[in-house]
């Protein structure tokens, strides 16, 4: 599975992003879709998780809110609609996929189940 990000840029405080994330492969709707994304100098952290019926989602704290996980099955794709941007969400944003069969929230923000990544999109916000 080789995944597609896009979407990054270079925007102001407050405003709005969308990232996409394109996955060319049939079996797309059965995997668990996640963005993680990584700021200079800090680990790789959780942002959002979405299972392959869209039943369950989950989100970091600090994006609850303000970002919005979905997903196209029918056109492979992912979604991450980014509002009311800050300086801190400023980082290279990361889409993966796993073939996650549980809802549990332990797994489904946890890096390790993800087998596929893509190459990351850049953000950077500024004040």
């Amino acid at each position: 599975v080789q995944l597609q990000a896009s979407g990054g840029g270079l925007v102001q405080a407050g405003a709005s992003l969308r990232l996409s994330c394109t996955a060319p492969e049939r079996a797309f709707g059965t995997y668990a879709m996640t963005w993680f994304r990584q700021a200079p100098g800090k680990e790789r952290e959780f942002v959002a998780a979405i299972t392959w019926t869209s039943g369950t989602i989950y989100y970091a704290d600090s994006v609850e809110g303000r970002f919005t996980i979905f997903r196209d099955n029918g056109k492979n794709m992912v979604y991450l609609q980014m509002n009311s941007l800050k300086p801190e969400d400023t980082a290279v944003y990361y889409c993966a996929a796993g073939r996650i069969g549980t809802t549990d929230r332990r797994i489904l923000t946890s890096r390790v189940w993800y087998n596929y990544w893509g190459q990351g999109t850049l953000v950077t916000v500024s004040s």
